[in-house]
């Protein structure tokens, strides 16, 4: 599957998605690879097979090997830490000053730029809601010199592939009440 089917996937009510999602594919505030790892990123958090497998075919050319690996591996731990650090904000107490005892190694050498891995960190920690992360990751990325349009170009890729992604379920929800309409 191809971005372009992607988006002619896409129903009529979701147009502004489709304008969206082609206009950010070519985003010219991140650098290819800042881009493309958000995208895949994004894609892999929307937990969409569909979504993940159009978004991967398209982006994933655009990466090294060690940026694809990246760009996954920031999906996979955010996935984890965003569960945790969420809890641990919702809660509040000493849980903040206890320590995760999860293993994170990655996000101290993803194989990438610190800038871009925590970029898609970011990303990922925004589809997940995870204040704390976001907070975090947005920090790290304007003191690695980040500008906020690059942070708000990745949130905004982030949105947009999360929309797609809500509104192909949903869809797919509405597929056997519309046959058995029939």
């Amino acid at each position: 599957m191809s971005l372009d089917t992607l988006k002619n996937a896409l129903p009529d009510y979701a147009k502004d998605i489709k304008l969206n999602l082609g206009t950010l594919s070519t985003e010219p505030s991140l650098t290819t690879q800042q881009r493309a790892g958000t995208f895949v990123a994004a894609a892999l958090a929307s937990r969409n097979a569909d979504v993940t497998a159009a978004i991967v075919a398209e982006f994933a050319p655009q990466l090294s090997p060690e940026a694809l690996h990246a760009a996954k591996a920031a999906a996979s731990i955010m996935g984890m830490n965003n569960v945790y650090y969420r809890f641990v904000h919702m809660v509040g107490g000493d849980y903040a000053n206890m320590p995760a005892k999860l293993r994170m190694n990655v996000i101290g050498r993803p194989g990438v730029e610190k800038a871009d891995f925590e970029l898609w960190s970011l990303a990922v920690s925004a589809i997940n809601g995870c204040a704390m992360c976001v907070e975090s990751h947005e920090r790290a990325v304007r003191a690695e010199g980040l500008t906020q349009e690059q942070v708000q170009s990745a949130v905004r890729i982030a949105a947009t592939v999360h929309a797609v992604a809500a509104t192909l379920d949903g869809e797919a929800a509405l597929q056997p009440l519309a046959q058995a309409a029939e």
